[in-house]
């Protein structure tokens, strides 16, 4: 019983929709409503805050890691943090509150894995920040980082319940990215700060 409240406390957790709530309080336009619609730090970004976009990032990662460490701090063992983090991210992806249509889950899984270890936690950023640097690409950036993170969990924390976990959420997060690898291949992705009027 006890696992099982805290799946629901991290799937509740990981649900709070900071991208909407950031812009809200910042009298900004809902995300859902301009580019890609997405409930994300760099859809955010589209609106032109730099501020709104960082507090979306800090809130997605924050809720991801909280969970995984309110979890360990009540006496889950690995396990079931593995377990509670998981609840996290699919409750960032597919939040009770907007129908299960929530955002990509990157900057969400990105907090679990550093409150699972932070060295992998930062091997997968460093990933992320070094392709999205490189190429502008947002999505990209979170694809490559996505195929790095089991990689390094392997690495950092062997098998078990957390490999289990990280490779999970990697083969949800490059599903969810399905659309975006289509534009990649074709050209037509928007690179991160462009504007885009359209929802898609």
């Amino acid at each position: 019983m006890a696992t099982l409240v805290c799946i629901l406390g991290g799937y509740l957790a990981g649900s709070i929709p900071f991208a909407i709530l950031v812009s809200r309080a910042m009298g900004l336009p809902d995300p859902r409503s301009y580019g890609s619609g997405n409930i994300g730090t760099t859809n955010v970004l589209r609106s032109g805050s730099k501020i709104a976009a960082l507090l979306t990032l800090v809130g997605d990662a924050g809720k991801g890691c909280a969970a995984v460490f309110a979890a360990q701090a009540l006496g889950a063992d690995g396990e079931q943090a593995a377990v509670v983090g998981f609840s996290a991210f699919i409750g960032h992806a597919y939040p009770v509150w907007l129908h299960f249509r929530g955002g990509k889950g990157v900057a969400t899984a990105a907090g679990v894995l550093v409150a699972f270890d932070w060295r992998m936690g930062l091997t997968v950023i460093a990933a992320w920040l070094a392709i999205a640097v490189v190429s502008r690409y947002s999505s990209l950036a979170a694809i490559v980082a996505a195929v790095v993170a089991p990689v390094a969990a392997w690495y950092f924390d062997g098998t078990g319940a957390v490999l289990a976990c990280v490779a999970t959420m990697s083969v949800v997060l490059v599903l969810r990215h399905r659309v975006n690898i289509g534009k990649l291949l074709r050209g037509e992705e928007s690179r991160i700060g462009e504007k885009r009027a359209v929802t898609q």
